[in-house]
């Protein structure tokens, strides 16, 4: 065993190679597994990319190398026994080289998880023509009226919750949880930021 940056790590269990699985920091999705070796966990601690030791290629390989769909590490954290990595990291782009989101298929991507997911693709959206995309339009149009938009929202929601059936309570929920993302994402926050308040609260 050895000790690395806080983590024991046993190296010799599997001849030098650590199983590591890359779990979405947003969305809580895994989204793949990979093999590393010291030097891996090297380069991937020294640059903040996913890299791994490629068993069949017998080199380092960072995820995204060819494709530019490469991994941000936000943490890395070692099991119990040290001898498995998880990594929190976020996509750039579709994971598996099929173009799912992961490569354990997108139908195993939690639906709680989508919010975070749905964060990412209001930052894609914000690079569109306001003509071809209402998240641009609405964006361009400013905070006041996003944050109009999100009390609008808000007041439907609680109509829904008194007046109308559950099918429209969920979809005007889904209304006020998408405005409410596109104005944290004008004011430069996060949903991530307003989970860590929650769990503050809730210690």
């Amino acid at each position: 065993m050895s000790m690395y940056d806080d983590m024991i790590l046993d190296w010799d269990k599997m001849a030098g190679l650590i199983p590591a699985l890359v779990q979405d920091a947003d969305s809580g999705a895994i989204l793949m597994q990979g093999y590393m070796n010291l030097d891996a966990l090297d380069a991937t601690q020294r640059d903040g990319f996913v890299t791994f030791y490629s068993r069949s290629k017998q080199r380092l390989w960072r995820k995204g190398e060819t494709s530019g769909h490469t991994l941000s590490v936000v943490s890395i954290k070692a099991d119990c026994d040290g001898d498995s990595l998880l990594i929190a990291a976020r996509p750039a782009g579709p994971v598996c080289h099929t173009g799912a989101q992961t490569c354990f298929g997108d139908e195993a991507l939690p639906s709680i998880g989508f919010i975070g997911s749905l964060e990412r693709i209001i930052e894609e959206r914000l690079s569109a023509s306001p003509e071809e995309s209402y998240t641009a339009r609405l964006m361009a149009k400013g905070i006041r009226k996003i944050a109009q938009k999100v009390g609008e929202e808000g007041v439907e929601v609680a109509l829904a919750g008194v007046a109308e059936g559950d099918e429209a309570l969920i979809n005007e929920s889904a209304d006020l949880i998408f405005h409410l993302l596109v104005l944290l994402k004008a004011r430069g926050l996060s949903l991530a930021q307003v989970a860590a308040c929650l769990k503050e609260r809730h210690r």
